[in-house]
């Protein structure tokens, strides 16, 4: 328990480095209209979880007090929810989903039929509230392609209140798989793919080989707006 607390409160002042540091490349106000284009939607898919795991936190790589991490890249995915003004988007939800480092997701109908395939230590779905400047955090792994999409990914869904705000999809930038994957390729606006992509760069001062990824959210509406 006193080693999952450290590496909680260790995790949480890493992100909140991450985070200020990706505030300061934000431009809100002034002119920010004509910056900030919305992110555009992409297909829920068929594997948002049927059954949510009780361990629904920001922390994917440890599941609740167990000491045995996911299998897979570790990442720090930070950012921000923004509207298309530069404004930020406090107390919205935002989801993520993906499947584990063995290419499974936590649905009955992918689990099920691959228990023995499945990384029990992953939790495969996580929540954070944002924070006053819009800021949000996870801990998860680098996405990893699977038969039928070769493009790694990471599902994102932003909820005020109870209505769905955004679905969307992360990918990496510049990963081989980007241009052989249907749905990505439905994205046919190259601008617009740019704003499904990021980094997934290197930490240097990790030990461990992890990896962070900074990826704000534009909003088209928010509920104030309709």
């Amino acid at each position: 328990m006193k080693t999952k607390m450290m590496s909680r409160r260790w995790f949480a002042s890493r992100s909140a480095m991450a985070i200020g540091g990706a505030a300061m490349w934000t431009t809100p106000g002034l002119f920010a209209e004509e910056l900030l284009k919305p992110t555009p939607p992409l297909t829920e898919g068929p594997f948002y979880p049927d059954r949510l795991p009780l361990d629904q936190d920001n922390d994917l790589i440890v599941i609740g007090d167990h000491t045995t991490p996911a299998v897979g890249d570790v990442t720090h995915l930070t950012g921000r929810v923004l509207t298309a003004a530069g404004s930020p988007v406090r107390n919205a939800t935002i989801e993520i989903w993906q499947c584990d480092a063995n290419a499974v997701y936590l649905h009955s109908r992918d689990s099920d039929g691959k228990k023995d395939q499945q990384d029990k230590n992953f939790q495969g779905f996580g929540r954070f509230e944002t924070a006053s400047d819009g800021g949000y955090r996870f801990r998860t792994i680098k996405p990893v392609p699977y038969p039928g999409r070769p493009a790694p990914h990471i599902h994102i869904k932003v909820k005020q209140g109870d209505k769905d705000l955004l679905t969307t999809q992360l990918l990496i930038r510049g990963h081989e798989g980007n241009k052989r994957d249907g749905v990505f390729r439905r994205v046919t606006d190259p601008a617009k793919r740019e704003l499904l992509v990021a980094d997934f760069k290197p930490m240097k001062e990790s030990k461990i080989g992890e990896f962070a990824c900074q990826f704000d959210v534009i909003l088209g509406q928010t509920p104030a707006d309709s």
